[in-house]
């Protein structure tokens, strides 16, 4: 294969740079949690008590190792337009909330430290929310019914 520059290959043919088509919000979390889990099982540092810190301090922290670390390292979600692996950063490009950032990176809910693959995991849960609500509402409409059931009977 014979590799030729830009301007030798414009010389030859018209040559166009289209930046690529922009991602869904869950196509942008799809593409996280396939980040996490080509890492495996090595850990991904988490923030420390999010819960006590102002929201509006929330913008320039980050932590070295952290799953967003691993978002920024990917080179489709740079072209995406991910900026940094600040959290601020993080939550206007994945559109997270600041319940889906604690409940994802905050160290209160998972421990300093979890596996790439364990956040893969609530990353998923971020991009598909529906199956999971979906058996919440099945378990509590089943706990409901066993319960007017017990009623009944007794």
């Amino acid at each position: 294969m014979e590799h030729k520059s830009v301007e030798v290959l414009r010389g030859l043919a018209e040559v166009r740079f289209e930046p690529p088509a922009p991602l869904s919000r869950k196509e942008r979390l799809e593409a996280w949690a396939k980040a996490l889990d080509r890492q495996g099982a090595a850990p991904v540092r988490l923030f420390h008590q999010l819960e006590f810190m102002p929201r509006a301090e929330w913008g320039p922290l980050r932590v070295e190792g952290s799953p967003l670390t691993t978002a920024f390292n990917d080179p489709l979600l740079r072209a995406q337009g991910l900026q940094s692996d600040r959290l601020g950063d993080a939550l206007a490009f994945f559109d997270l909330n600041e319940r889906e950032a604690h409940r994802l990176l905050c160290s209160c809910m998972h421990g300093a430290a979890m596996t790439s693959s364990r956040a893969a995991s609530l990353v998923r849960q971020l991009a598909s929310p529906l199956p999971h609500l979906a058996m919440r509402a099945a378990v509590g409409a089943g706990a409901f019914s066993l319960l007017g059931l017990l009623l009944y009977m007794g």
